[in-house]
């Protein structure tokens, strides 16, 4: 017998293999949290580094798919971000970039509700953490390490230690705080505007590389934030 082959044997099932669908109460509740978290203004500044580690984990992976040259992530304690890429100042690999970062949060959302309606949950908490994992390379300043540390370490321990139903909860709980919170910092980016507090904003700059007006882009923003949390929300419920 080939312990070593039964070993990694197993864990490609936990992998690959699927997890029965949790209760709806326990979809339900984990939604109704992730709302919470995102609606309330304490919590939400704590959590939105979260959301600033997908959007800006979105403007690198897409640099990097383009052909573009990755420098560098940075995550600040505002909840802000840059990352830094070299290639072309134009063209549409730097639109794709500069597009990438408010719409990362919510198709990652859906790529994750789509993972769990197919029951791979352990497979969507080991892609999280490898996704973490790479992007911590990139990141250039102390607290950016740290948060990245902090959030691939939670994905890590839930996904290697927890049991079935608490995993499943952790993942439910996270797409739908991708799905919810990928809609608000579309609204605050559109309170920022008009307040002319974001003049560089990514709507700006895509307005710049493309001669299209900046709320066209917000527009596009916000289609894809509501139209994933639509789509993902009726591939958690079932329904």
């Amino acid at each position: 017998m080939n312990t070593d082959t039964d070993s990694i044997a197993e864990v490609w099932d936990r992998v690959v293999g699927t997890q029965p669908d949790p209760s709806f109460a326990v979809v339900a509740v984990t939604g109704l949290v992730a709302l919470a978290v995102v609606a309330a203004r304490g919590p939400w500044r704590v959590a939105r580094n979260a959301v600033t580690i997908a959007h800006e984990g979105g403007h690198g992976i897409v640099a990097l798919l383009t052909g573009r040259r990755l420098e560098g992530i940075r995550l600040h304690s505002d909840t802000s971000g840059l990352t830094v890429s070299r290639g072309k100042p134009s063209g549409i690999g730097m639109v794709l970039t500069a597009a990438a970062g408010y719409t990362a949060p919510s198709l990652l959302g859906l790529a994750g509700a789509w993972l769990l309606a197919a029951g791979h949950v352990t497979a969507l908490l080991w892609g999280a953490t490898a996704l973490l994992l790479a992007m911590l390379v990139m990141v250039r300043n102390a607290y950016g390490v740290l948060t990245v540390v902090l959030t691939g370490g939670a994905f890590f321990l839930v996904s290697w230690f927890a049991g079935t139903q608490v995993q499943a909860a952790f993942a439910y709980g996270v797409v739908w705080f991708l799905l919810l919170g990928g809609v608000r910092p579309v609204f605050e980016l559109q309170a920022k505007r008009r307040r002319g507090e974001a003049p560089d904003s990514d709507a700006d700059q895509l307005a710049r590389l493309t001669n299209a007006p900046a709320p066209l882009w917000l527009l596009l923003f916000h289609a894809v934030a509501l139209c994933s949390l639509t789509g993902g929300g009726r591939w958690l419920l079932g329904l």
